[in-house]
């Protein structure tokens, strides 16, 4: 018996949200950001956290990611893969360099170490699942399909995971004095950017795969 949702459900859901009402819920809310930091700005643990939950939830992209190859994903999914494993390897090595810097604990995800869970239960371990996190049952899920199916169960899982990583930055910038460093809050506006970007991009994507549309 499956543990997931009915993929296709999912992914009319993700198009009804691509909705402008329902655009507006991934971007920081503009009282939140604050205003950019000064040069004197000093982290908080606050900052720390984020950085450190943020390389495990970028662990889980990049192993959704590699998928694309093995399970028969079209051209399109195999680009989006190969962006987002490129990009989110690159923001690991950034978060790594920001933690050792200030000589806190640096997770190697890669490697066994904390990958997307709250409380350092690894990828498919026991623990609170950060925000936009796939259950052990639907990493199951995405590793054996193949073709369209992998296709449409991958963008439906990417949307939701970088919702996830959106929500994320929401709750650190409405978090007091976070978000003040300089390095960290590019780091987290650029996450919010790039990500609610990604977040369009695949539900046009989806688009073309229930409906054959065109995909601008």
């Amino acid at each position: 018996m499956k543990m997931i949702p009915n993929w296709t459900g999912a992914a009319l859901l993700a198009l009804v949200a691509a909705s402008p009402a329902a655009a507006q819920g991934t971007h920081v809310h503009s009282g939140m950001a604050a205003a950019a930091p000064t040069d004197s700005a000093r982290w908080t643990p606050a900052d720390a956290r984020f950085m450190t939950m943020m390389i495990g939830h970028h662990a889980q992209a990049i192993e959704m990611a590699v998928l694309a190859p093995t399970n028969g994903a079209s051209p399109g999914v195999l680009r989006l893969a190969e962006r987002i494993k490129a990009s989110q390897e690159d923001e690991i090595a950034t978060m790594q360099r920001w933690l050792a810097a200030r000589r806190q604990p640096v997770p190697d995800p890669m490697h066994g170490g904390m990958a997307g869970m709250d409380h350092g239960a690894g990828h498919e371990g026991h623990g609170t699942l950060m925000a936009g996190m796939l259950t052990p049952e639907q990493m199951a899920e995405l590793r054996q399909a193949r073709g369209s199916e992998f296709d449409e169960m991958f963008l439906n899982s990417m949307i939701q995971h970088h919702r996830g990583a959106v929500s994320m930055v929401r709750e650190l910038f409405s978090t007091w004095g976070a978000g003040q460093d300089e390095t960290v809050f590019k780091f987290a506006s650029d996450v919010n950017v790039d990500q609610t970007t990604e977040i369009n991009r695949m539900q046009r994507m989806l688009a073309g795969i229930l409906f054959g549309a065109t995909a601008p």
